[in-house]
């Protein structure tokens, strides 16, 4: 099976700058969407980076359950 070859960010913003004004808010709110919600699962990884500590690992203690 043949990949298809990925267009350049040139060509993919030529193709989006000849969008009708209707259809390119559409995709500028679907952009912005998807930057704010990569944004707060950065966020939220940040959050939790503790929870990553050996030393809080205690639920894959097998001592504790034995």
């Amino acid at each position: 099976m043949a990949s298809t070859p990925t267009p350049s960010v040139e060509k993919i913003k030529n193709m989006i700058l000849q969008l009708p004004i209707e259809e390119l808010m559409r995709l500028m709110a679907a952009i912005e969407e998807k930057l704010e919600t990569v944004a707060m699962m950065k966020l939220a990884e940040i959050g939790f980076q503790e929870w990553n500590e050996p030393e809080e690992d205690i639920y894959n203690d097998d001592r504790l359950f034995n």
